[in-house]
């Protein structure tokens, strides 16, 4: 058992830090565009990353509340996502 955390925990560090890295990445295709669905694109890669940060988290530190927080993010980011892309087709979010 002591075994597979010593191999877990770095493996893990190393998965918080590529997705933090990728997030970051995804924030300068945000700012830069250079069109409105390359920044829709890149916010839900930022969603996503964010929830697998939070998932990752809840794995590294044993606490089963970022696992939750995950999960809510993970809502609130699809919704955002259908809502964004609704936007971007129609113009337009409530009829």
């Amino acid at each position: 058992m002591a075994s597979e955390a010593a191999f877990l925990d770095p493996v893990l560090l190393a998965a918080l830090v590529l997705s933090a890295a990728i997030t970051l990445v995804a924030g300068y295709r945000v700012i830069v565009g250079p069109t409105t669905p390359d920044r829709v694109v890149a916010l839900d890669v930022i969603g996503t990353n964010v929830v697998a940060i939070a998932a990752l988290y809840a794995m590294f530190s044993a606490r089963g509340l970022f696992a939750d927080v995950a999960l809510v993010l993970a809502i609130i980011g699809f919704i955002s996502t259908i809502t964004v892309a609704r936007y971007v087709t129609e113009g337009d979010i409530i009829e």
